[in-house]
């Protein structure tokens, strides 16, 4: 099957912000199959799949809770969709392959609780972790992190979400 034949992955992203206005932003440790990260462009937010039969907003909070251990947030607000490709990709096989890319919507989240609650290195489902460390970073900065296949869907993010980046 032809590359652009196949259907994007159905994803959600977190934009979780401190009560500084600031999102949090993790460290990949390596690469996932088409999903690669390339030096100086190796944080993201958190973000993942979204299971047969799951709405967005409840994905978007089990995918924050297993990435980042965090369970105390408000709801902010929500994007459209937002899709983008995988980059060319020559290397083994990966459990992404049946995919062209991933089709995201965004939440935007206050964190209300307390940064020991944050924990990106502890596993929470069967897979390894993604993230070996994380911080807190000014929404504006997030696509010059990002790797570049990935930057116009962060621009987006963050033109939507400007108006939560101030202090609460």
């Amino acid at each position: 099957m032809n590359e652009s034949e196949k259907p994007f992955r159905m994803n959600v992203g977190i934009a979780l912000f401190n009560a500084a206005g600031h999102v949090l932003i993790a460290h990949r440790r390596k690469d996932d199959g088409p999903e690669m990260i390339e030096p100086g462009h190796d944080w993201q937010m958190p973000q993942g799949g979204i299971d047969p039969n799951e709405d967005p907003q409840p994905a978007a909070i089990r995918e924050l809770y297993e990435e980042t251990g965090v369970k105390s947030v408000s709801y902010l607000g929500e994007t459209g969709w937002f899709d983008y490709d995988w980059p060319p990709y020559s290397g083994p096989p990966h459990r992404l392959q049946a995919w062209r890319g991933q089709r995201q919507k965004w939440f935007a989240m206050r964190f209300t609780g307390d940064e020991s609650e944050i924990d990106v290195v502890t596993p929470r489902i069967d897979d390894e972790p993604e993230f070996d460390t994380w911080r807190w970073e000014p929404l504006a900065n997030t696509p010059k992190l990002i790797v570049p296949f990935k930057r116009s869907i962060y621009e987006n993010v963050a033109a939507a979400f400007a108006k939560f980046a101030s202090p609460a």
